[in-house]
């Protein structure tokens, strides 16, 4: 692989994915609350995803199947098959519903912090908005248009967050100290929650369906250099997020909930410019969010139910996702209970997947060569660890067993 090869391609689309508002507000809470000190949880939450993400490249680009019909067909029990089916619809189509109306009022809150001042003609007609764009273009658009936006929305999510890092100029020395692993009093939640922000099951079908629209089998050192980069640069975006909020508001005493009150924090000490860079991050992670979760739905239930003549089972997928989420939104709805199944269907799926995946990238039938070697699977089997303790903590809190 050669730099000079690069070429954006469909793992801008999983940084678009993952960097939403949540990942946003979780690291402005990090930044807020610990300073610098967390930084090494986003540094091994990016390089596991890097991972997890290339075995999914490898598996849909050597097999030509997208990671659904891969795990479906590596299942030799129907009455398995169909449990996981269900597994996998249930998780991602009702999680991605619930977090969808969370992207979308994230986008409207970003446009409120560019205003700065709640929009005069409110936050429905913004958010109805975003659900038809969202809706137009995933039911009238090509992949490879669809590509370009979420890319161009990466770029420009990228340069916002970091012009607002440089407006910060945030200590060196503590920024580097962060990334020592350790973890301050009160602050192994938050950790985890970084790393689970940013390892998102659902990424890895979209991922893996996207790189079959867009490469052949022998142009995977492309694929797999697209995969290294593009997610790098969500995760160095989700970095620089934390550390403007640990240099303008670590040990301010001031009451922070969201990046909005980041803000409204921001004005009077580094001027308005620093309010409309984050606001528009905001807007744009928002939006980002709001496409490519239905996509990665729509997908995955293609996947499962496919029809070679027609795209209704991708087209309902995704509808499923955005009605949902843009009712919950404009009822001012926060879906707790909804997020609350989403967690405990997540903390099973999250390690399932992980573990299918090291399967499928060690079955030398499917792969031949490009079969997981000694040290893929030392990675692997150390992530298949790590994503089942992440797992059982998701369904434990979400039990009320964990704070």
């Amino acid at each position: 692989m050669k730099l000079h090869r690069y070429r954006p391609g469909p793992g801008m689309m999983v940084s678009a994915a993952f960097i939403g508002p949540g990942t946003v507000t979780a690291c402005t809470l990090a930044g807020a609350n610990f300073g610098f000190a967390l930084l090494w949880a986003l540094l091994f939450a990016t390089v596991t995803t890097i991972i997890l993400q290339s075995f999914a490249v490898r598996i849909a680009l050597i097999t030509q199947l997208g990671l659904a019909e891969a795990m479906m067909k590596a299942i030799a029990s129907p009455i398995i098959r169909a449990l996981a089916a269900l597994l996998l619809i249930s998780a991602l189509v009702l999680g991605n519903a619930a977090y969808e109306a969370g992207n979308m009022s994230g986008a409207a809150l970003g446009l409120e912090a560019i205003n700065g001042a709640p929009l005069s003609f409110g936050m429905a007609p913004v958010i109805i908005a975003i659900a038809l764009f969202a809706a137009a273009m995933l039911l009238f658009s090509k992949p490879r248009w669809i590509e370009n936006i979420l890319i161009a929305m990466v770029l420009l999510m990228s340069a916002a967050f970091v012009l607002t890092f440089l407006l910060i100029r945030p200590d060196l020395g503590a920024l580097l100290a962060g990334f020592i692993p350790a973890i301050p009093d009160g602050g192994l939640m938050t950790a985890i929650a970084l790393i689970g922000t940013t390892i998102v099951p659902y990424n890895l079908f979209l991922h893996a369906a996207s790189v079959r629209e867009r490469w052949k089998p022998y142009q995977l050192p492309e694929a797999q250099l697209d995969n290294m980069v593009s997610i790098g640069i969500g995760g160095l975006v989700s970095m620089m997020i934390l550390a403007t909020a640990a240099a303008s508001l670590f040990g301010s005493d001031k009451t922070i909930a969201n990046a909005i009150d980041m803000a409204e924090q921001l004005t009077p000490l580094f001027g308005s410019l620093a309010t409309v860079t984050l606001g528009t991050g905001l807007f744009a992670a928002g939006l980002t969010s709001a496409i490519t979760a239905p996509l990665a739905t729509g997908y995955i239930v293609q996947e499962i139910f496919k029809s070679p003549n027609s795209r209704m089972p991708f087209r309902i997928g995704a509808l499923i996702v955005i009605i949902s989420g843009t009712v919950a939104s404009l009822l001012g709805y926060r879906p707790v209970e909804l997020i609350f199944v989403a967690q405990i269907a997540n903390g099973l799926l999250l390690p399932i997947i992980a573990i299918f995946l090291l399967k499928l990238a060690n079955d030398k039938n499917l792969l031949g060569h490009q079969a997981n070697g000694l040290k893929a699977n030392i990675l692997g089997g150390a992530i298949v660890v790590i994503t089942t303790g992440l797992g059982f903590r998701l369904i434990a809190r979400a039990l009320g067993f964990w704070p």
